[in-house]
């Protein structure tokens, strides 16, 4: 009888992960800024005072995507100067890895991935200006996060979840973790701005 709930368990985990990779997503979405004390949303055609950010973003790849951080310093044009990236994924290249992460947890990395910076990968994003306070707070928690998290599975402990962690630290709702990574990132904005 164990081996038939075990076996009923882990069909049951299969089917979680791959009901989240059954929608297909969809051509880049608009790019959207908000200020961290009116949570409203504008373009980010929009220059704004503050010189700090940061941006929760998703990116195509050949799975389901990816989700992650980027922040840093924004220039008078709002570009970014030196951006970093924080994310969880996979430590290894090797694909095999990735597939075992649907399973069991397998070594994690929390830094740029191959894509992250690249303009045509990204799906998603979502921009917030912040105060050099807030800013110094929210670099103080990624760097903690960085710290502790070692391991990455897809159905408990995935890039959603990470970045998701950081989200609620800043005072924001969050969807669920087995969206595809464009629809995380599109939620999170949705749940979080009145624009």
């Amino acid at each position: 009888m164990p081996l038939t709930k075990g076996r009923l368990l882990l069909a049951a985990a299969i089917a979680c992960a791959l009901s989240s990779c059954q929608t297909a997503d969809k051509p880049p979405q608009p790019r959207f800024t908000s200020t961290s004390k009116d949570a409203g949303s504008a373009t980010t055609t929009k220059v704004a005072a503050s010189r700090h950010f940061i941006e929760f973003r998703s990116r195509y790849a050949l799975s389901y995507g990816h989700t992650y951080v980027v922040f840093g310093e924004l220039d008078r044009n709002g570009n970014m100067i030196r951006p970093e990236v924080a994310g969880l994924a996979p430590a290894s290249h090797d694909p095999s890895q990735y597939v075992v992460g649907h399973f069991i947890p397998v070594p994690a990395s929390t830094g740029w991935t191959d894509g992250d910076l690249e303009e045509q990968y990204r799906s998603a994003s979502w921009r917030v200006l912040l105060s050099d306070a807030e800013y110094r707070d929210v670099v103080a928690f990624i760097r903690k996060q960085q710290a502790i998290s070692k391991t990455w599975e897809a159905t408990v402990n995935n890039c959603n979840a990470w970045t998701g962690e950081i989200a609620r630290h800043m005072g924001y709702k969050t969807p669920g973790i087995w969206l595809r990574p464009q629809q995380f990132i599109t939620q999170l904005r949705q749940m979080n701005t009145t624009g």
